[in-house]
């Protein structure tokens, strides 16, 4: 059942249930649609938005500019038979790299950009955003309050409305949905440990062709001990040394476009003729597998650029589109031209082309270069995976796993040990077990064209639901992505028994985690939904819940965001005391990058005053984390606090007044109403004082009189003081530790996904208690078993 129409259900349910719920402390409509735009507004001058595109080289552009280290060896591994064949492998990357990474991605997909942040999830965000997709159904109508959960309207007769109602009427298509995105992600993870292989052992390579007689198990050595270092070194973050990343990727690109320049007038000019898309038509027409296979390598051209929509952060789209079209594109044209101009005089150097065609006197220093650009380019994959996986963790789709925060100046760098060190193995694994940049690029060509496929496939449901494009429009921008990615599909899918093999493996081992914990998430959150304690029940314990209340405030953790939880019925029936103040305690992740600090908590009471019970639901979007302090605790009885002061300011009027904040509260004045428990006296002052900040939408209940409002305060003042005291005599963290067991009657690989691998996975992931920094002591977890 929808959780909106539960929640409507238990507010006509619930009797003298106080509801005060987040609109008491919202903007004010015309600066939350000010926010909601800030980035689409934001207006940048000339002279940053340069600085700006400059910068993005060094995150967003490394992995697609290291390419030119191992295209040609890919497209052709057994040589080269007749040298036309290299003019047309050169059309074929031109017009590549112009239909994939500069039209579709730099200025088609990078405006899908959720408010900044890219990446697969990112487009599953907008859309569930823009459609009841959602397999978890936590959210409510004031989620969709929040500054940041932008999202357009548009007929009811409109393309996009039909299209949104055919994608809600079946779960099965939202289930699909996810797969498709689950499936982009677990491609993305492959990229994770594809690029720092293949790139780091092509720039290791070059050392070999300075000595030819050198073993290749030097260079895999060599590559090898550069990747531990890599790896190694994460924990520290790229914010120390991330200034250094773009003026090392500026340089190599000036690098490879200058050798080319030379290359083209030096060996062969004739190669220009590539730019003509005739020499495509040519290139097949010669036939033989071997044509369409070598499509397989040429696609390494492109690889990179899903890295680029990932990657993107905070980088105006503008400036990426600056910095592709002035440097980045120019640059890759003139090194891939210069290759094949260095090739048609040269065709038997193919292995190592790249490394062949540098002028002797700055050989040494360009292997260096080389060799740095393809750290960056590893460290901007490593960096997109990391991201992708907080956004799949907080999404539901990921086992809880260790999240740091490496930088205290940008949100987005961020380190999870575990997946670096499995990254950091499977990445070694590869490197040595195949030892060759061929099988490595089968490989990472298989990973890199689904992931385009699924981002193909998102784009096409963004340009109906949230750009309302024509259809035609989405019709051509489809097929031609189609037609495109397919031929490389098609041509990849030759080489799998060739090394492309491998991303797949490593796909659908890290899809059965992702799709067997969302699995047991979802089966969780049913469980809670359909087993929770009915009001009446709770109203009919009386105030004392039929136990003694001990002193002191227990949390009860809950997933639900509305009804009150099984884990509290099954607590107070096994044990005779239950705590003075009760808080039922919500945290749920949002379809949204962030949820502003201001925003985060919504309050509300459950049943009348007596009882000493409330609700708090923690908001957070997928880019946001639990910083290692104890302040969760501390922010989360302030909003109780404010909640039992604006409570009380309001009793004096009507059920059917509506109130909103006018203007938005400063920090300052928020800070004036949350209550110290030295300081409660003072409190009320600056509560009372603060009264003319709030006024009613609709017409009002005119002032009560003075013994009112006086015994409003008294009352106010007392509960303060009680919620204090029970505060100071301890707080308690009551979590449920449930465990799911697939019933006697289901199919055996339901038993073996739920009996075994989901609960190994919650044997190994991080407890909730630790993400929420719970003391050791404060803990009291209730059990309970139930079989889906």
């Amino acid at each position: 059942m929808d959780s909106r129409v539960e929640m409507d259900d238990e507010a006509e349910n619930r009797g003298g249930m106080w509801d005060l719920e987040q609109k008491l402390d919202q903007p004010m409509d015309e600066e939350a649609g000010r926010l909601r735009n800030m980035y689409r507004e934001k207006k940048f001058s000339t002279l940053l938005l340069l600085r700006l595109a400059f910068q993005s080289l060094g995150v967003v552009y490394g992995d697609l500019g290291t390419s030119p280290l191992y295209v040609f060896y890919n497209t052709f591994p057994k040589g080269i038979e007749d040298t036309e064949d290299v003019v047309g492998a050169l059309s074929l990357i031109i017009y590549s790299l112009t239909l994939i990474p500069l039209l579709k991605y730099v200025f088609v997909v990078c405006r899908a950009n959720d408010n900044g942040q890219g990446g697969t999830f990112a487009l599953y965000s907008l859309l569930c955003r823009h459609a009841k997709i959602k397999t978890i159904p936590n959210q409510h109508r004031t989620d969709e309050e929040l500054t940041t959960y932008s999202r357009t309207t548009f007929h009811e007769k409109s393309f996009a409305a039909k299209t949104k109602r055919w994608l809600e009427r079946h779960a099965s298509r939202k289930n699909m949905l996810l797969m498709l995105v689950l499936v982009g992600t677990c491609m993305v993870i492959g990229d994770g440990i594809l690029t720092p292989a293949i790139s780091v052992l092509s720039a290791a390579g070059g050392i070999k062709v300075d000595h030819p007689h050198m073993s290749n198990d030097v260079v895999v050595l060599v590559a090898v001990i550069i990747l531990v270092g890599l790896f190694s070194m994460q924990h520290y973050g790229t914010d120390k040394v991330g200034w250094l990343f773009a003026p090392i990727v500026l340089l190599w690109f000036i690098l490879i476009g200058a050798i080319g320049i030379v290359n083209i007038f030096k060996y062969d000019s004739s190669v220009l003729r590539a730019f003509s898309p005739v020499h495509i038509y040519r290139y097949f027409k010669r036939g033989g597998r071997e044509r369409w296979t070598s499509l397989g390598g040429i696609m390494l051209c492109i690889t990179g650029t899903e890295a680029l929509f990932a990657d993107l952060a905070h980088f105006p789209v503008l400036a990426v589109q600056i910095a592709f079209t002035v440097v980045v594109f120019p640059c890759l044209l003139l090194a891939y031209t210069g290759q094949a101009a260095y090739l048609m005089k040269n065709k038997e150097h193919v292995a190592n082309a790249f490394y062949h065609s540098i002028p002797d006197s700055i050989y040494w220093p360009v292997f260096i270069i080389a060799t740095l650009a393809a750290i960056v380019a590893s460290q901007a994959t490593i960096s997109a995976t990391f991201s992708i996986i907080k956004q799949a963790l907080a999404l539901g789709c990921f086992p809880r796993v260790k999240v740091v925060h490496t930088s205290k100046n940008f949100l987005g760098q961020i380190y999870i040990p575990d997946i670096n060190w499995i990254l950091m193995i499977l990445c070694i694994a590869v490197t040595a077990g195949f030892k060759n940049q061929s099988q490595i690029g089968n490989a990472y060509g298989t990973a890199v064209v689904i992931v385009m496929l699924a981002t193909t496939f998102l784009m096409t449901l963004i340009m109906l639901l949230v750009w309302h494009c024509h259809w035609i429009l989405v019709l051509m921008f489809t097929v031609l992505s189609l037609v495109v990615e397919c031929t490389y599909f098609f041509a990849v899918l030759f080489k799998v028994n060739q090394g492309g093999w491998v991303p797949l493996v490593i796909a659908a081992a890290f899809l059965v985690i992702m799709y067997v914990w969302h699995y047991g998430t979802v089966k969780r959150y049913e469980f809670e939904m359909h087993s929770k304690v009915s009001m009446a029940w709770i109203l009919g314990l009386g105030p004392s819940l039929g136990l003694v209340r001990v002193p002191g405030i227990g949390l009860v953790y809950t997933e639900l965001a509305s009804g009150v939880p099984h884990i509290f019925s099954h607590f107070i029936t096994n044990l005779p005391a239950i705590h003075s103040v009760v808080v039922f305690v919500c945290v749920k992740y949002l379809p949204v990058y962030t949820v502003p600090e201001e925003e985060r908590f919504l309050v509300k009471r459950i049943g009348p005053k007596s009882f000493h019970m409330f609700r708090c639901v923690a908001r957070y979007g997928y880019k946001d984390l639990h910083k290692k302090d104890d302040d969760f605790e501390k922010k989360l009885f302030d909003n109780l606090f404010l909640f039992v002061r604006l409570e009380s300011m309001m009793e004096g009027c009507s059920d059917s007044d509506e109130y909103s904040l006018y203007g938005q509260q400063t920090e300052r004045s928020r800070e004036g109403l949350v209550m110290k428990s030295e300081g409660v006296s003072n409190s009320v002052d600056t509560t009372i004082s603060s009264v003319d900040a709030i006024v009613p939408v609709k017409s009002p209940v005119h002032a009560n009189n003075m013994t009112t409002s006086s015994g409003q305060a008294s009352s106010q003042t007392d509960e303060l003081e009680f919620l204090n005291s029970c505060r100071d005599a301890g707080v308690v963290h009551i979590m449920g530790n449930t465990v799911v067991r697939a019933r006697r009657e289901s199919r055996f690989y339901k038993k073996i996904a739920v009996d075994y691998i989901y609960a190994f996975l919650r044997k190994i992931c991080r407890e909730n208690s630790v993400i929420f920094h719970v003391p050791h002591e404060s803990l009291l977890n209730v059990g309970q078993v139930f079989y889906v």
